[in-house]
């Protein structure tokens, strides 16, 4: 079953007191029940995670993690990983990051966490960390109104954007910013400006962003607007595959005496499509092929086979880079990397005797006081079951995202494959306390670790470091697409 996503092409002004629960949430989520482990999971501080990781991982510095969970992030303030929970050959299990985004869904798919939690996981991400990010620039924002600013998720992003109202009390602008459509907002001297039917000009102060489709061609890296998060998160590898690797290679060799480090398939980055094959041969013929900008789940290519590598070099492509990943898979046909082979431990059998991929996406956001917290969580499973055999069509048994592409700017989400944190989902996928521990760990590692980047290409005056991207992305068809 697939459920529309609703996109209104339309400036809403939202008023407070107007939240209504079956606007925001899946409907399998109204009357859902959070499974007491992950209740437990999330009700955990930051001491107790420590104490538990550290003696499951007694080689870790303590310090360092309790820094780390802390850390306040400068750029970075909401950020999801999707995770694949795999093991080895040795039946030593992890949590492996496949990807960190910068602005993620998942508020709508979260049971609520107690009878009373009416607003769920957005107020506590709002209440916790966009309102405390506002008032510490409040003395260097322009004077405006509050937006929200969106080009996917209509029922996530009119969420947030009842919930700001509800929580400050102003009424919130509610802005579709699509690539290639009507573009109602514009940027004058660093300042969103919202231009309404009425020709009337509204300055915006702060604007939470929900853009996901190349947001820095229409989003300049550099505003006087405090956006939460800015384009400089996306370029700096919460939209851009390619230096979100650098990012973490980076910090993994910032943290190799503490023990810690981020977990990730073997990746080769900067590879240009002719080259794509030669690549996929040192993973034995098995691989992950990816566009580095593109996000839910386009521009992903797994290939198992060699007509799924013919297929994907008949294709044109809008960029010049690509990067390639180790599989994983079945034990029997997952990619042998640098680091051995990993497969995936997948849900628990089901009455078919069948088992399913899965992944898991985990929400946190900063806070300038309380560091990181986690905010939601969901999984994911793929289509078709895992099996010995090699698939003849790897996506359909490798592939969880849930986003269909139906056309220009228009989506539609399977929800039929989404699983829950409820009583009924959670127990299929197979995962504990110490599993959720290590997917918000890690989570927590990427996030850090891209905030850095974005540090790294910030000038003193706070402009964006061009040369220094180009360094690190030699891509000119991004290049030329970033608003500066």
């Amino acid at each position: 079953m697939t459920t529309k996503t609703v996109t209104l092409r339309k400036v809403e002004r939202i008023r407070p007191d107007n939240f209504e629960q079956e606007d925001h949430f899946y409907p399998k989520a109204l009357n859902s029940q959070l499974h007491p482990l992950v209740s437990n999971f999330l009700n955990l501080d930051h001491e107790r995670i420590i104490k538990r990781y550290s003696h499951l991982n007694p080689q870790i510095c303590t310090d360092t993690l309790r820094d780390i969970l802390s850390y306040e992030t400068q750029h970075f303030f909401w950020g999801g990983s999707d995770l694949f929970y795999v093991t080895t050959e040795a039946g030593n299990r992890r949590m492996v990051i496949l990807e960190t985004n910068s602005c993620p869904s998942g508020q709508k798919s979260m049971p609520p966490r107690t009878d009373a939690d009416e607003h769920r996981g957005y107020k506590f991400l709002i209440e916790n960390s966009f309102i405390p990010a506002l008032k510490k620039r409040k003395k260097r924002l322009p004077k405006g109104s509050l937006a929200v600013i969106y080009d996917k998720n209509y029922m996530e992003t009119s969420g947030y954007a009842s919930t700001i109202a509800d929580l400050t009390g102003e009424d919130v602008y509610l802005i579709p910013h699509f690539h290639g459509e009507e573009q109602f907002i514009t940027f004058e001297d660093g300042v969103m400006q919202l231009k309404l039917e009425t020709g009337e000009i509204i300055p915006i102060r702060a604007a939470f962003r929900y853009v996901t489709q190349k947001p820095w061609n229409r989003i300049p890296a550099t505003t006087k607007t405090f956006i939460y998060n800015s384009t400089r998160v996306c370029l700096a590898g919460g939209r851009n595959k390619l230096l979100a690797n650098k990012a973490y290679e980076l910090y993994n060799s910032e943290l190799a005496e503490s023990g810690l480090r981020i977990n990730m398939p073997e990746t080769i980055k900067d590879v240009n499509k002719l080259a794509v094959p030669l690549w996929v041969q040192k993973f034995g013929g098995k691989a992950v092929i990816k566009i580095p900008y593109s996000n839910a789940g386009q521009g992903v290519f797994t290939v198992t086979n060699q007509d799924e590598l013919d297929a994907f070099m008949q294709m044109d492509y809008p960029y010049d880079q690509f990067i390639v990943q180790s599989l994983i898979g079945h034990y029997e046909w997952s990619s042998t990397s640098e680091h051995g082979k990993f497969f995936h431990i997948g849900t628990v059998p089901n009455k078919k005797g069948n088992i399913y991929i899965a992944d898991l996406r985990l929400m946190v956001y900063n806070s300038p006081s309380k560091g990181f917290m986690p905010c939601a969580v969901y999984a994911r499973r793929a289509r078709k079951p895992l099996e010995a055999e090699y698939p003849k069509n790897s996506w359909d048994v490798l592939g969880t995202n849930l986003s269909v592409k139906t056309g220009e700017n228009q989506w539609d989400s399977d929800t039929s494959r989404l699983m829950l944190m409820d009583r009924k989902d959670f127990n299929s996928l197979g995962i504990g306390t110490d599993d959720l521990i290590e997917a918000y760990i890690q989570t927590v590692l990427t996030i850090v670790a891209i905030d850095k980047m974005a540090q790294h290409l910030s000038n003193k005056k706070g402009g964006f470091k061009k040369k220094l991207f180009k360094t690190l992305d030699n891509d000119e068809s991004l290049f030329n697409e970033i608003m500066f």
